[in-house]
């Protein structure tokens, strides 16, 4: 008797136990897990936005169209080509170079440069997209700037679209990277860095052998989070460039939109969105395993 009684007590714990969080878990059922499902189950038909009504079972035919379609493969490259650029080389050096220069620098340095960073964050996405536009324009800033220097111009939007378009993201979402670094650097101890300089350690050494190895962890998510943004943008490049000229700025987002929304192939085009949300989930598990996080 005592063990049964045991048994429902221990039950009744874990239920407890389990009160706090079960309005969460539910919410991330429902609105989740949930939209994932049916995304799943529209992949596998033929759905359209346009003609028949009726829906057919198609299996697996989205995905192979998807890898035998050379514009899917482009998509898949500038993908990657944007993420690197934009995101692992882009937000997170030059994030990581502000924080630690606004850390040595004087107060009125760091509030005003702090001011200017997080400025560009806070816009939303298209009015900094409209912002980023009428700078690589044939008629924008940068051309005005390069032809007072006596320098080329170019339609840079044209002729170099992936650039332009890591440029605008590195520029908008920097200020994320340059706080994640601020916190984590604020965490190393004076006393540690100090000890290093007495020892004869120069800057770039003290740097490389102290300052990186505690902030990994920081380096480490910060580089997960900026990676999943970066996979995601859509707003951006639509307002900039539509994916254009052609197809050379054309992303899995822009592409799955174009796929889904503008060809009305609603089926292949959540196809294409799962293979998107297989990509993240590729780059979260290789970024969870090189900083050993128990999961």
């Amino acid at each position: 008797m005592s063990a049964l009684t045991a048994a429902r007590g221990s039950r009744r714990a874990r239920a407890v136990r389990w009160l706090p969080i079960a309005p969460a878990t539910l919410l991330l059922l429902l609105f989740l897990a949930g939209p994932i499902g049916y995304c799943v189950s529209i992949a596998f038909t033929d759905m359209r936005l346009t003609g028949s009504s009726a829906v057919d079972f198609v299996g697996f035919a989205n995905f192979r169209r998807a890898f035998a379609d050379p514009a899917f493969r482009n998509a898949v490259w500038l993908t990657l080509v944007f993420t690197v650029l934009s995101a692992l080389v882009g937000q997170n050096t030059l994030g990581l170079a502000l924080a630690a220069l606004m850390r040595r620098a004087s107060r009125p340095v760091r509030t005003v440069t702090g001011a200017l960073v997080i400025t560009a964050w806070v816009l939303p996405e298209i009015v900094a997209a409209f912002l980023l536009y009428a700078f690589f324009r044939r008629e924008g800033t940068l051309n005005a700037i390069l032809g007072w220097l006596h320098l080329p111009v170019q339609n840079w939007l044209f002729t170099l679209p992936v650039l332009a378009v890591s440029f605008a993201n590195v520029w908008r979402g920097t200020a994320f990277s340059m706080l994640i670094y601020s916190a984590a650097l604020a965490g190393i101890p004076r006393d540690v860095e100090e000890a290093a300089e007495v020892d004869g350690a120069s800057g770039a050494r003290r740097f490389w052998h102290i300052t990186l190895p505690m902030i990994r962890r920081s380096i480490g998510t910060n580089l997960m989070l900026n990676t999943l943004q970066t996979l995601s943008v859509f707003g951006l490049i639509w307002a900039m460039t539509r994916g254009g000229p052609g197809n050379r700025s054309q992303t899995l987002p822009v592409f799955m939109y174009d796929q889904a929304f503008l060809k009305s192939l609603i089926g292949y085009g959540t196809a294409v969105a799962l293979l998107l949300l297989l990509v993240g989930s590729l780059f979260s598990v290789v970024y969870l395993r090189l900083l050993k996080v128990e999961v």
